[in-house]
């Protein structure tokens, strides 16, 4: 028997998933109503605001009626995950949008501009509002280490919009790079989905030092494709080519080395996180 929960929708995080899906779908309309453009850019955006309103307000509908109590995940980690993946998707859309469709006359693309920033605000809120405090029993997902896991993924699925296959088809040391990015886009994919399915017993070892493992990994092949990626990438066009257009190749290189750095960091991070609370925090 279905009943319903008012207070979800009273709650201040109630009130700001609320806010997301209205916000979201403006800003999607808007976009939509100006016409298409054929680039992974403006699919990327457009992508992002009807995921982040429609699985919102599916998590909306799911705690109102109640119906989640009954779904054999951990509801706490998956939306955890999702809040976090919706802010770095939401950001991303603000940022690329504008830097790409939108022009000083363009009144609907701007407005759509910055009701996608209000969009990440609220987003960020969330995460904020539900992420876990020092001492509260949750989720791997609720962690810093679990956030940092989602955030990984999110940079990777940066890179794959940006890549082109002809510039990386040529030569043997980008397509280690991509493979390199493949490799643990999927790996952080399964510890995520794992973790919300509640399937880490699985794991013929103990998850953390599994984890460790992975991290120190990653960061090793991350550390190569830092170099790798810029070398071959520009080895014959150290700057922009003259008469390039607004989706000009090279400014996706740029990204693409851009976000291997960041993704770089982030592993490092998450290894020393990971370090830390295997090797360095006792069970009381």
């Amino acid at each position: 028997m279905v009943t319903l929960d008012t207070r979800t929708l009273t709650v201040p995080v109630g009130i700001v998933r609320m806010l997301e899906v209205v916000l979201t779908c403006i800003s999607f309309s808007l976009v939509a109503s100006v016409g298409h453009f054929g680039s992974s850019y403006w699919a990327w955006c457009m992508f992002t605001w009807v995921f982040c309103c429609l699985v919102t307000l599916l998590i909306l509908i799911m705690e109102f009626t109640t119906l989640h109590a009954r779904v054999p995940i951990s509801w706490d980690d998956f939306t955890t995950a999702f809040a976090m993946l919706s802010t770095l998707m939401v950001l991303a859309a603000s940022i690329i949008y504008p830097t790409f469709f939108t022009c000083v006359s363009c009144g609907k693309q701007i407005a759509a501009t910055v009701i996608s920033c209000l969009a990440f605000l609220l987003y960020a809120t969330e995460v904020g509002l539900i992420r876990a405090k020092p001492g509260e029993i949750s989720g791997f997902l609720s962690t810093v280490p679990g956030l940092l896991k989602v955030l990984e993924a999110f940079v990777a699925c940066i890179i794959f919009i940006s890549l082109d296959h002809g510039s990386y088809s040529r030569f043997p040391g980008l397509q280690w790079c991509v493979a390199v990015y493949s490799l643990c886009f999927i790996f952080a994919l399964i510890i995520i989905l794992f973790t919300i399915c509640r399937l880490l017993s699985l794991f013929p070892f103990p998850f953390d030092k599994v984890l460790t493992g992975y991290n120190v990994l990653a960061v090793l092949m991350y550390m190569t494709c830092v170099v790798i990626w810029p070398l071959y990438s520009f080895q014959n066009n150290h700057s922009r080519p003259s008469g390039c257009g607004r989706n000009c190749y090279w400014d996706n290189q740029v990204v693409v080395a851009f976000m291997t750095c960041f993704n770089l960091v982030v592993y490092i991070v998450d290894t020393v996180y990971s370090f830390r609370l295997v090797f360095f925090v006792t069970p009381a």
